[in-house]
């Protein structure tokens, strides 16, 4: 041991573990009435140590560590620089780079002495500038999911989440999945509730939504079809950065906020019951004091930001362009997110497609329109045209006929006159 500027310093290797001895000189100091922090500080253990030891019988040969010592200033600066360089902060690569230096530690040892480096580290991980955006400029869109009962089933709801960056107005609307139909026809029904168009719109890196990125350059490859939707919509469609999810924060809080605020773990007798109730909390929400504006978002909207959104279009546009392959169950049903329409009989275990649109619900075999329904949203729901069952059930009986025993030859009155014959 060395004692550098007034402090004990070890040397640059890793102390041994010590025999039983040192067991032996703790409890024979402390016969003499030695107090612990004076035998830790002659024997070279923590405090705890010494306290451990004599509250408990130690068995001969037992070994006992060393309390944790510092490293010398240059080990302490090759350390901190592998750890900034090569290592690219992993204690476990200085460890092995220091090995083959010749210089032997433990890891912990290693984080204690890049201890400032790693917190200032993680703080810059997290810390993140608040990006304020002009009125009607962006609208942030995101997805969650959450499990509620409904109807006494315990189903997935997919939550669109879409907040107008500048006002903090929030738009919600709820699916049974989270498809790229199901996006756009959510996104559009935010722009029908603020009552216009944003100059941007910012997503994140989903497969609905964006098919890939160069990352050299930074080029962002938007699904076609959701950026032939932007095109028909007039707006810019764009995707934060791969992992920087806090890019868009304000729709990230959203979402959590209508999952723990709106929902939490309510009850609802009908998918149309949950609507409902997102419609009027909506309104509730809006009247909120935000936390980061301090007002409430209608406020901030009315004020600011509804003349500078852009008018929808005079004509509707397509939302919804849904087509999906089903194979025809076994009952003459097709499946559609949990949803289970029929068709005609005879395509029972064919293959059809499905074309969902904003109210219907279309089949076709090949070019051959089979059904039309009315488009359900409710789960496990079955919509039924009796017609696709048409001739799988015969009848038997002729219900024009007189029922009874007429069926088998006989009328009912030649059993009437042998009863009145007999009397």
């Amino acid at each position: 041991m060395e004692l550098e500027r007034g402090v004990l310093v070890s040397p640059t290797t890793e102390v041994p573990v010590v025999e039983g001895q040192m067991v032996t000189a703790i409890r024979t100091l402390a016969g003499r009435g030695v107090g612990k922090k004076a035998i830790a500080r002659e024997v070279g253990v923590a405090v705890n140590t010494v306290r451990r030891y004599l509250r408990q019988p130690i068995a001969a040969g037992h070994q006992v560590r060393l309390s944790a010592r510092r490293l010398t200033d240059d080990r302490r600066a090759e350390a901190r620089t592998l750890y900034e360089g090569p290592a690219a902060g992993n204690a476990v690569v200085v460890q092995r780079l220091l090995a083959e230096r010749g210089c032997a530690m433990s890891v912990r040892t290693i984080e204690r002495a890049v201890t400032d480096i790693r917190r200032a580290q993680r703080v810059a991980a997290l810390a993140t500038v608040r990006v304020e955006t002009s009125p009607g400029d962006q609208l942030q869109i995101d997805f969650g999911q959450k499990r509620l009962r409904i109807a006494g089933v315990s189903v997935r709801i997919f939550l669109l989440v879409a907040v107008l960056s500048y006002s903090r107005r929030l738009f919600v609307k709820a699916f049974l999945n989270e498809r790229g139909d199901d996006w756009r026809e959510g996104i559009a029904a935010a722009f029908a509730h603020f009552g216009g168009l944003p100059r941007t719109l910012l997503g994140d890196n989903a497969r609905a939504l964006v098919l890939g990125r160069d990352r050299a350059t930074g080029t962002v490859s938007f699904h076609p079809t959701y950026l032939a939707f932007c095109r028909d919509w007039d707006v810019q469609p764009r995707a934060c950065a791969p992992y920087r999810a806090r890019t868009k924060g304000k729709t990230e809080a959203g979402v959590k906020y209508v999952k723990r605020n709106a929902l939490a773990d309510q009850t609802f007798d009908s998918f149309g019951a949950l609507e409902h109730h997102l419609v009027a909390w909506m309104a509730l929400a809006d009247q909120r004091r935000h936390g980061t504006t301090r007002e409430a978002p209608i406020v901030r909207f009315e004020r600011d930001e509804h003349a500078t959104l852009r008018p929808l279009p005079l004509r509707a546009l397509p939302r919804r362009t849904q087509r999906l392959r089903r194979r025809v169950a076994l009952d003459a049903f097709v499946d559609v997110d949990t949803i289970r329409y029929s068709v005609p009989h005879r395509l029972v275990r064919d293959h059809v497609d499905v074309v969902v649109e904003d109210p219907l619900v279309r089949i076709f075999h090949g070019a051959e329109l089979v059904a039309t329904h009315a488009r359900s949203t409710e789960p496990f729901a079955r919509v039924v045209d009796v017609a696709h069952y048409a001739g799988l059930w015969r009848s038997t009986l002729d219900e024009r006929q007189t029922p009874g025993l007429a069926l088998l030859g006989r009328d009912l009155a030649d059993y009437a006159a042998v009863v009145d014959g007999g009397q």
